[in-house]
């Protein structure tokens, strides 16, 4: 089926299309680039099918990657912009839920989008022909749903991931799942467990990151979680008998996710700020909960699920951080020397994130004191401000004297001469104003 759709495709991907049409094939933008351009989006990137073989791709461009020449994809460069073509395929048998065991060259757009996975990513276009929407995905964009090309159950059956990345984009376009492919999620869910971490991760993070991150609820009902996620499942099922609360763990997760900014670390921030709560809640006799030291407990799962999902150093540390002080300061009325003392504890980069994930874990909470507890955190974030503007030190980094400085004076390198930083840094801590070469030098002679 071709449709009346018009997408501005860009010059380049355009100059390879015209070429491989030139030569006698077929080729046309597919994929998410065409979803991305009916949605009004910008594409992330372009890919082009076509029904030339990969050294007949290779022949008609001076600049090319054989970028996996097996699976029919080879990558043309033109100018600093790179482009997948790959060529029209049917995939065999799939064995480990991820690959295929074959790929089989085809001369049939329709087979080569038949083997997709949902239909709002089956779709493909080029200025001559129009849209080709063999499988209904134009009709999907325009109902709101999330559905399998084909047979859901065996495109999950295909590649397990596939189950991830429906429940994804529906997360990202605020799509429902359509009923069949719901039924399959369900069914596979466990098949995730052939799929890497990694891959898991990349998914996770596009999901929680997303315009609708509360919709990882749906891979929870679906059994999804359970597979990668356990730690999540177990908060869904855990009440917070408290006036603070009025959600399940679990589904204050989800709403704190919602009120913060869709970037990776605050998101992540917010999905495992209080895993640690089924651990730590007690319960008195009148049936009042209480969650003391969750903080902890909630760094240390933390700590474990991002290991075990395979993110960098750099994403575990700062969310790791960010999970244990989550509730620092909580009911305090700040100054500027708590606050300088706040900023040096968790760190300059951090405290303002902290800010932000102290509010929307304020805003999934229960209305009780609400107003109380969102007047302090502007207060903390108003003080934060000013000793900003201030330039006011908080670390070593920006201590008026450095090592050098105490070296020149006499004072040996070595656990002395750290000591003595980390106690000019606490008078500064105190006292702002005695951040000059002369006052600190002056005071580090008494260390002599």
């Amino acid at each position: 089926m071709a449709g009346n759709i018009n997408i501005e495709v860009p010059s380049s991907a355009k100059y390879i299309i015209d070429t491989l049409m030139e030569a006698g094939h077929e080729a046309y933008v597919v994929g998410g680039c065409v979803r991305d351009s009916i949605l009004g989006r910008i594409p992330d990137d372009w890919d082009i099918t076509t029904s030339a073989k990969p050294m007949q791709v290779k022949e008609l461009f001076t600049r090319t990657v054989d970028t996996g020449l097996q699976h029919g994809t080879v990558t043309v460069l033109i100018d600093k912009e790179a482009f997948e073509v790959t060529t029209y395929r049917i995939d065999g048998e799939y064995e480990d839920s991820r690959h295929p065991k074959e790929v089989v060259f085809t001369s049939n757009l329709e087979e080569d989008l038949k083997r997709r996975d949902l239909t709002i990513n089956a779709m493909a276009y080029n200025d001559y022909v129009g849209l080709i929407d063999v499988f209904g995905g134009m009709q999907d964009i325009e109902r709101k749903i999330v559905r399998c090309v084909g047979v859901a159950k065996n495109r999950f059956e295909e590649d397990a991931l596939r189950i991830l990345r429906a429940i994804r984009f529906s997360a990202q376009l605020g799509y429902r799942i359509e009923k069949e492919t719901l039924d399959a999620i369900r069914e596979l869910a466990p098949t995730l467990s052939k799929i890497s971490a990694e891959r898991i991760q990349v998914e996770l993070v596009k999901l929680v990151t997303s315009p609708h991150p509360e919709y990882l609820e749906v891979a929870y009902e679906c059994g999804v979680t359970q597979v990668f996620f356990p730690e999540f499942d177990v908060c869904m099922g855990v009440e917070q008998n408290t006036e603070h609360h009025c959600y399940t763990v679990g589904e204050h997760i989800l709403k704190g996710m919602c009120n913060i900014a869709p970037d990776k670390v605050l998101r992540l921030t917010m999905l495992m700020h209080d895993l640690g709560k089924p651990q730590a809640r007690t319960t008195d006799e009148d049936g009042t909960d209480h969650f003391y030291q969750h903080e902890e407990y909630s760094e240390k799962i933390a700590r474990e699920v991002l290991r075990r999902l395979k993110f960098d150093n750099d994403t575990i540390a700062k969310v790791s951080k960010l999970v244990r002080y989550h509730d620092y300061g909580k009911g305090v009325v700040p100054d500027a020397r708590k606050v300088r003392r706040a900023m040096n504890k968790i760190g300059e980069d951090l405290f303002p994130l902290l800010i932000e994930v102290r509010r929307a874990d304020v805003l999934a909470q229960s209305e009780m004191y609400r107003e109380e507890k969102l007047h302090l955190i502007t207060l903390w974030e108003e003080i934060y401000g000013e000793i900003v503007a201030r330039r006011e030190c908080v670390s070593l980094k920006t201590l008026a004297v450095s090592g050098a400085d105490l070296i020149a004076v006499g004072i040996e390198p070595g656990k002395k001469m750290g000591s003595i930083l980390n106690a000019l840094l606490e008078m500064v801590l105190e006292n702002p104003e005695y951040n000059t070469k002369e006052k600190l030098l002056a005071e580090a002679e008494k260390y002599k």
